[in-house]
């Protein structure tokens, strides 16, 4: 298939599911100008042979009956890579009831089942079916792991660790990774950076488990490479929830904050950084022996 006809595809899901989900409770498109794109691309009206480089981004949103509970809540979040309908779409599902595990493993679920069965033709709505019908026995794995409640003990809480991961992708171009990346280090208390380009590089940090949620969330998105490069663990002083292991934890850091930070951008995409630069800014923040961890080069 060319790409002209991968956007064809793409236009014709998206209005059957407007059409499907007419509000924006059911189904809100984050970015319009990205759809406007796209609708001009296929009729013609654009004067590139290439796709549009922003990607449609939406949100299904159902309340599902489960036999567990009332109502669930379930977010279907789904950006169409440029050649979709011939690999899969980026698809994240949340649920209020699924452990992180559980998460997870229905995460893969659902693309093995899509990589079988719906490969080479759009797939979303197939997705949405295969979670109404699938989520009530992941429901069931959670609850039935769910651990006992216990009575409160005199023992002392667990000492907390403070966690700062290095994590390296074969590239991060597309804007709703960026904008999960940002949205999600903030909401979990992280500092640190991310690089967009080709590699990308991402540091966070701050609690390890707020660290671990951060990874979980990330690795189940659609990458062509990205793993873990290095972390760092600590542990903290004081235990678990104490004034003294906040004031460790910000001891330990080395960003202020969360920010993308971009090194002089070129190349004909504007998607390389200079490393120089990016080894001063690590060196700035006493990180520079992180430079040959990812390069193998020494920076100067």
């Amino acid at each position: 298939m060319s790409y002209l006809e991968w956007a064809e595809s793409q236009l014709a899901e998206i209005e059957l599911l407007t059409s499907m989900f007419p509000t924006r409770e059911e189904l809100e498109i984050t970015d319009q100008l990205a759809l406007a794109e796209l609708r001009d691309y296929v009729e013609g009206s654009s004067s590139t042979d290439c796709p549009p480089p922003s990607r449609p981004h939406f949100f299904i949103k159902q309340k599902l009956d489960t036999a567990s509970m009332e109502r669930t809540d379930v977010i279907l979040s789904c950006t169409y890579p440029s050649e979709y309908p011939s690999v899969l779409p980026e698809i994240t599902l949340r649920c209020a009831y699924l452990s992180r595990a559980q998460q997870t493993q229905l995460h893969t679920d659902l693309n093995a089942y899509l990589m079988e069965h719906c490969l080479g033709e759009v797939c979303v709505l197939s997705a949405v079916e295969w979670v109404k019908d699938n989520l009530q026995l992941f429901i069931n794995k959670s609850l039935a792991a769910a651990p006992t409640p216990k009575k409160e003990s005199s023992s002392p809480r667990p000492q907390e660790t403070f966690s700062r991961l290095w994590i390296y992708s074969h590239h991060i171009y597309n804007k709703t990774k960026r904008k999960n990346i940002l949205e999600w280090s903030k909401e979990l208390g992280l500092s640190g950076f991310s690089m967009p380009g080709k590699p990308g590089i991402v540091c966070v940090e701050g609690l390890h488990s707020a660290c671990e949620e951060f990874w979980s969330r990330v690795k189940v998105l659609t990458w062509k490479k990205i793993m873990i490069r290095h972390r760092e663990d600590f542990p903290l002083d004081g235990q678990c929830g104490d004034n003294r292991t906040v004031e460790s934890i910000d001891s330990r850091r080395k960003f202020t904050g969360f920010e993308e930070a971009m090194f002089d951008p070129h190349g004909n995409r504007g998607n390389h950084m200079d490393l120089g630069q990016l080894y001063q800014f690590l060196n700035e923040k006493g990180c520079c022996e992180i430079f040959q961890m990812y390069f193998g080069i020494e920076g100067r």
